[in-house]
C-alpha cells in the first residue's frame, strides 16, 4: 500500500510536469504568433485537466488579440472556477474591463490579484502589466509601475525586464526600453523577443540599416522565428515610405518578407485579416482582393471581410462593389468603425456622383462629402489622402467639388499637405466663382479661400502667385482696397526678379495694372492714368487700357 501511495504521487508530480510542460509550448507558440496552433493546444489541456486555470487564461488571451471578447470572456469564466491558477483569469476579464472603458472595475481586480501575490509570484505582475499595454487604449504608465513591483520582489527576472522594454518602448521611453531588453536577453538568452525588439527600436528611431542588421542577427539564432519576418516587412515598408526614390523595391521586400511571416505563422482567419491590413498600408489591392476572397471562403459572415473587398473593389474601379460592400458594413452596428471606412465609403460615393462630369449628382455628393469629414473627425490624418483626390478633380476641371475636398483638406493644419492644399482651395474657388455673377457667387467660400491664401503667404512670403490670387479673390469679393494692395506686392515682386521674369509674366503684370487703375478711376484720375499708361508701355495694344484711358479723358 505505501508502496502504491508513492507510485501515486510520483505519477501526480510527473503530470504535473507535463502540464507545465504543455502551457510553456502554448506560450512559445503564442509569442511566435501561431495563434491557432496554441488554440488547438491549449483546448485540449482544458480537456485533459479542467481544474487548471493557466490553459483557459492563455486561451482567452489569444481570443482577446484576434478581438472575439465574448470567446475570450467564456474563456476567463471557466478558468476562474478553476482550483488552480484562477487569478490569471481575474486579470483577463480586467482587461476586458479596460476594453469597455472602466478602468476602475479592472483596477479592482488586478488589486484583489496582487493582494494575494507572495514574492515568488511574478507572473501575474507581467500579465497586469500586459493587460494595461494591450488594451484599446494603452496605460503605459500604469504597465511601468505594475512592473516596478515587480522588479522590487525579484529583480533579476527576464520576463519583467522584457515586459518592462514593451512598457518603456509604448511610453516613448526609448532609453530604458533599450536597457530593458537588453537586460532581458542577457538574464535569458531564450526569449529571443527581447533581441527582436532591439531591431524594434531601431526602426522607430529610423535607423532603418541597423534595424535589417539587428533581425539578421536574430534570424542567424532562430531562422524559424515568424515575428522577425513580420518586423523587416514593417521596417522595408516605413524605409520605402521615407525614402521615395527606393519606394517599389522596399514595398516589394516588405510585401516578400510579409508572405514568409503568414507562411511561418499560420494562415487563419485573424492571420490573413493582419495580412489584409498591411496589404492595405502597402497599396497592394490586387493582392488585397484575392486574399478578401480567401477570407470570405474561411468565413462567410464574418462581417470585417466586407471592409477589405470595399477597400479593394474601389481601388480597383469597382464603385458600385465598394458602396455596396462598405455599406452593409457600416450599417452592421456591430463593427468597429474606423474613420478609413467612411473615407472609402465617401470617396466611392463621390466618384460615382461625378462619373459623368456635366451631371453631378448633387444628392450622392452631399452623402460622399458628409462621410468623408467623418472620417476626418474620427482620424484628423485622413486629410492626407484627399490631396491627390482633390487634384484629380481639379485636373478634370471640377473645380467645385475639387474646392470642397480641399476645404476639408486644410481643417488639419499638421497635414502634409497643408500648404499645397490651400493653394489648391484658394485657385478651385477663385476658379469656380469667377465667371458667375455677382448675386452668384460665394462669399463664404470666398472669404475662406483668401484665408487660405493668407496661410501659405505666412509660410512662405516669396511665394508671388499667393499674392496674385490673393488680389483675384478680393477682386470677386469687391474688396478693392485689398485687391489693389496685393497686385501691387504681385508686381513689385516679379519686377524685382529682373527682366526675364518680368517678360514670362507680361499678362498678370498688365492684368495688375488694370485692376489697380480701374480701383483708382472714380477717386483718382491721374493715379487711373498713371497706371493704364503703365499697361500700354508693355503692351500697346491693351484694349481695355486704352478704352479706358480714352473715358477718363
Amino acid at each position: 500500500m505505501k508502496k502504491f501511495k508513492i507510485f501515486c504521487m510520483a505519477l501526480m508530480a510527473t503530470a504535473g510536469i507535463v502540464q507545465a510542460q504543455d502551457v510553456d509550448q502554448a506560450k512559445k507558440a503564442i509569442d511566435a504568433e501561431q495563434y491557432e496552433k496554441a488554440k488547438a493546444m491549449l483546448k485540449s489541456m482544458i480537456q485533459a485537466k479542467p481544474q487548471d486555470g493557466k490553459a483557459p487564461f492563455l486561451l482567452g488571451t489569444i481570443y482577446l488579440k484576434q478581438n472575439i471578447e465574448d470567446s475570450a470572456k467564456i474563456a476567463f469564466n471557466k478558468g476562474i472556477a478553476a482550483n488552480d491558477g484562477a487569478r490569471f483569469n481575474s486579470i483577463g476579464l480586467g482587461q476586458i474591463d479596460l476594453e469597455n472603458g472602466n478602468a476602475a472595475a479592472a483596477k479592482t481586480k488586478f488589486d484583489l490579484v496582487i493582494k494575494d501575490l507572495k514574492k515568488k509570484d511574478i507572473e501575474e505582475y507581467v500579465y497586469i502589466a500586459k493587460a494595461y499595454m494591450n488594451a484599446e487604449k494603452p496605460n503605459y504608465k500604469a504597465a511601468i509601475e505594475v512592473l516596478n513591483k515587480a522588479k522590487l520582489a525579484n529583480p533579476n527576472t527576464a520576463d519583467v525586464q522584457l515586459a518592462l522594454g514593451d512598457a518603456f518602448y509604448g511610453d516613448k521611453n526609448q532609453n530604458e526600453a533599450y536597457a530593458a531588453y537588453r537586460s532581458a536577453y542577457t538574464l535569458d538568452s531564450s526569449l529571443i523577443r527581447a533581441k527582436m525588439q532591439l531591431g524594434v527600436l531601431l526602426k522607430g528611431a529610423k535607423a532603418y540599416t541597423e534595424a535589417v542588421k539587428a533581425y539578421d542577427e536574430v534570424i542567424k539564432i532562430n531562422p524559424s522565428y515568424g515575428p522577425v519576418f513580420r518586423e523587416l516587412a514593417e521596417t522595408y515598408y516605413l524605409w520605402g515610405n521615407n525614402e521615395p526614390r527606393k519606394y517599389n523595391e522596399n514595398i516589394s521586400k516588405a510585401l516578400g518578407y510579409y508572405e514568409k511571416y503568414m507562411g511561418m505563422t499560420d494562415y487563419s482567419l485573424t492571420s490573413r485579416m493582419r495580412h489584409a491590413d498591411f496589404l492595405i498600408l502597402a497599396k497592394d489591392y490586387k493582392a488585397l482582393e484575392v486574399e478578401a476572397e480567401q477570407m470570405k471562403k474561411l468565413d462567410k459572415v464574418n462581417p470585417r471581410i466586407l471592409r477589405y473587398l470595399g477597400y479593394a473593389a474601389y481601388e480597383n474601379g469597382n464603385t458600385e462593389g465598394a458602396i455596396s460592400a462598405l455599406n452593409d458594413f457600416i450599417t452592421k452596428g456591430t463593427n468597429k468603425l474606423i474613420a478609413r471606412d467612411y473615407l472609402y465609403l465617401g470617396l466611392a460615393k463621390l466618384k460615382k456622383a461625378t462619373a459623368i462630369a456635366t451631371s453631378v449628382d448633387q444628392t450622392l455628393l452631399t452623402a460622399a462629402i458628409l462621410d468623408i469629414k467623418k472620417a476626418v473627425e474620427l482620424e484628423p490624418t485622413m486629410v492626407n489622402d484627399l490631396n491627390e483626390v482633390g487634384k484629380n478633380y481639379f485636373t478634370q476641371k471640377m473645380y467645385g467639388v475639387a474646392g470642397t475636398i480641399f476645404g476639408i483638406a486644410i481643417t488639419n493644419s499638421n497635414s502634409k499637405n497643408y500648404l499645397e492644399d490651400n493653394v489648391y482651395y484658394g485657385l478651385c474657388v477663385y476658379t469656380d466663382n469667377k465667371s458667375k455673377d455677382a448675386a452668384l457667387r460665394d462669399k463664404v467660400a470666398l472669404g475662406n479661400a483668401d484665408v487660405a491664401m493668407d496661410n501659405v503667404l505666412i509660410a512662405n512670403p516669396t511665394y508671388q502667385e499667393g499674392l496674385l490670387y490673393k488680389a483675384r479673390i478680393n477682386n470677386l469679393l469687391d474688396q478693392d482696397e485689398i485687391m489693389a494692395v496685393n497686385y501691387q506686392k504681385y508686381v513689385d515682386m516679379v519686377l524685382s526678379k529682373g527682366e526675364e521674369e518680368a517678360a514670362k509674366s507680361k499678362k498678370k503684370i498688365t492684368e495688375s495694372y488694370n485692376a489697380i487703375a480701374a480701383h483708382y478711376a472714380n477717386s483718382d484720375k491721374a493715379k487711373a492714368k498713371e497706371y493704364f499708361n503703365k499697361t500700354l508701355a508693355i503692351d500697346p495694344a491693351d484694349s481695355y487700357a486704352l478704352e479706358s484711358l480714352k473715358i477718363l479723358k
